[in-house]
């Protein structure tokens, strides 16, 4: 699951004024997947089957058949649909084929599709805190049946033996697959209150404020990020003085994401130092290495204090914490802080200061999703 998606499960957005952090929207886009990894990944099925044939402590016999033995299970065709206040529906759709001794003495195989359909329903664990899916009501419906038990037996004899056999044997065994598969669905929000770090700055920890709900359309989340400094200080978010909505000509059934410019404005501060930097014989874009002979045009003092050129060595300082600012369509990070400017001596002499420049920089941020994480993009622009 995306690790942003991993970070909480709460209650519905409502028209009051919203806490800063983050809102969240997920989508059958996503339930589908992680249902359908948690199929593969556990290979639960087949497991089931493999266990079919073992005798276990307490199980009676099934009367009529013996060497009971389940194989060629199908690919499962895996349905979900949002039930509102209550979770998911789950449909399983896969077929396969028992076999074992018949009543007769012969070699029995009777092939079924069949549905599994269960209610998963949305809670949260009492003892951790975290969100969970817990299976209720799981039916086996049985689809289709066939059996090479001989056409020339009574139907109602066939039917009865086949009825028996099937409704003892199909819901002790499939079934346990919802619960096992939810198993892996839920280790998804193991680390959903660990610390996340931030580079070597310090941690952002999502805390949830109320449990799961559910709507026709989506499972809505909301969590406050707790982010903290590498010594323990937390920065506080900012009060965004506004309710965060979601766009309305989203694609139905899509996943959302929404960040407020307050948490993204309290991470970044995290990360103020690395806006620092000290710019000497570098290459920024198609221009040159920068001399003091660039500056003579536009100062004169430097022409003549420099009649030959020397290397400029520029230094960025970022003084006060960064802050995120939205609109629609534009989002931009506003740095302040300040730019001087060096002339570069020979080694182990220090460079002499030209002038310093108090700056405001306004970098766009473009947003995308890499690899199940955001990315942000900085575009600078120098007032």
């Amino acid at each position: 699951m995306l690790r942003i998606l991993c970070l909480a499960l709460c209650g519905l957005l409502t028209p009051a004024r919203a806490d800063p952090g983050a809102l969240l929207r997920l989508g059958m886009d996503i339930m589908n997947r992680e249902v359908q990894n948690a199929m593969d990944e556990s290979h639960i099925l087949e497991k089931m089957a493999a266990e079919a044939g073992k005798k276990r402590p307490g199980m009676k016999p099934i009367k009529g058949i013996t060497d009971l033995k389940v194989k060629d299970v199908k690919l499962p065709v895996i349905t979900l649909s949002f039930m509102p206040g209550v979770g998911i529906f789950q449909c399983v759709s896969t077929g396969m084929t028992i076999t074992g001794k018949s009543f007769m003495g012969g070699n029995m195989e009777i092939i079924v599709v069949l549905n599994i359909t269960a209610t998963n329903r949305l809670l949260q664990d009492e003892e951790t805190g975290l969100p969970m899916f817990k299976s209720e009501g799981c039916e086996v419906i049985l689809v289709s049946v066939k059996t090479n038990l001989p056409s020339n037996m009574l139907p109602k004899v066939v039917n009865k033996f086949l009825d028996s056999t099937l409704h003892k044997v199909l819901p002790g065994l499939m079934c346990p697959a919802i619960d096992a598969v939810l198993v892996y669905v839920n280790k998804k929000w193991a680390n959903l209150n660990a610390p996340m770090p931030v580079g070597q700055m310090g941690t952002v920890k999502y805390v949830l404020t109320s449990i799961p709900t559910t709507t026709a359309n989506y499972i809505q989340v909301d969590f406050n990020p707790v982010v903290q400094q590498q010594r323990g200080d937390t920065i506080q978010l900012a009060d965004a003085g506004e309710a965060l909505e979601f766009p309305k000509d989203s694609a139905a059934g899509s996943s959302q994401l929404l960040l407020s410019a307050a948490f993204l404005t309290a991470e970044l501060a995290l990360l103020q130092k690395s806006f620092d930097m000290n710019i000497q014989d570098t290459t920024i874009g198609e221009l040159p290495p920068q001399t003091t002979e660039t500056l003579a045009g536009f100062i004169p003092e430097v022409a003549e204090a420099y009649p030959k050129p020397k290397p400029l060595v520029t230094r960025i300082r970022i003084n006060k914490p960064p802050k995120v600012t939205m609109r629609t369509g534009k989002s931009l990070l506003h740095l302040h802080g300040t730019l001087q400017m060096f002339a570069a001596r020979q080694r182990g002499r220090a460079p002499v200061s030209l002038f310093l420049l108090e700056i405001h920089f306004n970098v766009k941020i473009q947003y995308s999703v890499r690899e199940d994480r955001n990315a942000l993009v900085l575009d600078l622009k120098l007032d």
